[in-house]
């Protein structure tokens, strides 16, 4: 399943941005301030870069940002489509003093969005962003002088992450997914059958009415019924709405890096790269392969409605790797990595660092 969230952000968007008073902004200018003083790294061996490189024909926004250049470096591909992480910097600040982290807005997304609007963001399909993403990745390589990076996937964006662990060994270390798609070709059906009966449960007669007027064949709906479906898994989901409000666009709000016009690029954004998902949903991640050169881990949410731990642990299952690991982060629904960032955290130092590397790591 492919799950955009583009609906949920939007309504919550605009309401935050709808007429925000002078208290209201007198707060954010606060906590802006205060995270931007979380967020300086001034230790000798790090790294603090942030700018637009020429990727796939086009500028393209990346963040470089760790307390020493000896540590292994990730890079982290967002999902949505067009749902930038790179808001979630103060949530995961801590990540930096074991790790250098690598952000990219991708095509259609946010600040590469803003640099040279819709027009001339060129392709927008999977196979585009796949390219852009192995171009970065050599990018990151060359410019940090590493052999290989940890590639991290989140949602979306692990769709594309199982597909360039799975052919390039030679460039990741390691692949870590988190709110991780898991494609069947839509042999299964659990996620769209726990939805209809969210909305059995709850009376929402005229939301279930529309998810059955969609049909089983999700490999056949459009990019808009995509969405509307992952509106409504989320939205019927108290912990995912939940998550989605406070932890997603809590974190937008605050963010030092964001002014409020890109926060409406933000919501423009994902609109903008639902496109991505046509075609994709026919998907088979099994029939793909199962086998993987690199360690390979998953940590999916515990209580995810929209990539449910369920199929992911089917899927790592059956994967072959030199090493793998599974974990659930407990208490979470989507966006687990970002809801509990030390947990997340505590994950990659005792599981995945040792992987990629002999120097022992500190404490979370």
């Amino acid at each position: 399943m492919i799950a955009t969230v583009a609906t949920v952000v939007t309504t919550s968007a605009t309401a935050l941005l709808a007429v925000p008073t002078a208290g209201v902004l007198a707060h954010r200018a606060f906590r802006r301030a205060r995270n931007a003083s979380l967020m300086k790294i001034d230790s000798p061996q790090g790294v603090d870069e942030q700018g637009f490189v020429r990727i796939g024909g086009i500028e393209q926004w990346i963040s470089v940002r760790g307390e020493d250049l000896a540590n292994p470096v990730v890079l982290e591909l967002h999902g949505g489509p067009g749902a930038s992480t790179a808001f979630f910097g103060p949530r995961t600040r801590s990540w930096e003093k074991h790790f250098t982290v690598v952000r990219w807005d991708m095509r259609g997304t946010l600040k590469t969005l803003g640099r040279s609007g819709p027009q001339g963001q060129g392709a927008m399909t999977f196979d585009r962003i796949h390219a852009d993403a192995i171009e970065v990745t050599d990018h990151i390589r060359t410019r940090l002088g590493v052999e290989k990076v940890i590639l991290l996937g989140h949602s979306y964006g692990s769709a594309f992450g199982l597909r360039l662990a799975r052919a390039f060994p030679e460039r990741y270390s390691a692949y870590v997914g988190t709110d991780q798609n898991i494609h069947d070709a839509g042999r299964d059906d659990s996620v769209h059958q726990a939805l209809l009966t969210r909305l059995r449960t709850a009376g929402k007669r005229r939301d279930l009415e529309a998810v059955q007027a969609l049909g089983p064949g999700k490999e056949q709906w459009t990019a808009r019924e995509r969405a509307r479906h992952a509106k409504l898994l989320a939205t019927s989901d108290p912990l995912t709405l939940e998550t989605m409000k406070k932890v997603v666009m809590g974190s937008l709000w605050f963010s030092p890096l964001h002014s409020l016009r890109e926060l409406r690029r933000f919501v423009a954004g994902m609109t903008f790269s639902e496109q991505i998902t046509e075609g994709t949903a026919g998907f088979d991640d099994w029939a793909d392969g199962t086998r993987f050169e690199i360690p390979f881990f998953l940590f999916q949410g515990e209580k995810d409605v929209l990539t449910p731990p369920e199929l992911a642990r089917r899927f790592f299952d059956d994967v072959r790797a030199p090493l793998k690991g599974f974990a659930l982060i407990e208490g979470c629904s989507h966006f687990a990595a970002f809801r509990r960032p030390e947990r997340f955290l505590e994950l990659l130092l005792t599981q995945v660092r040792p992987a990629v590397t002999a120097v022992p790591a500190g404490p979370p």
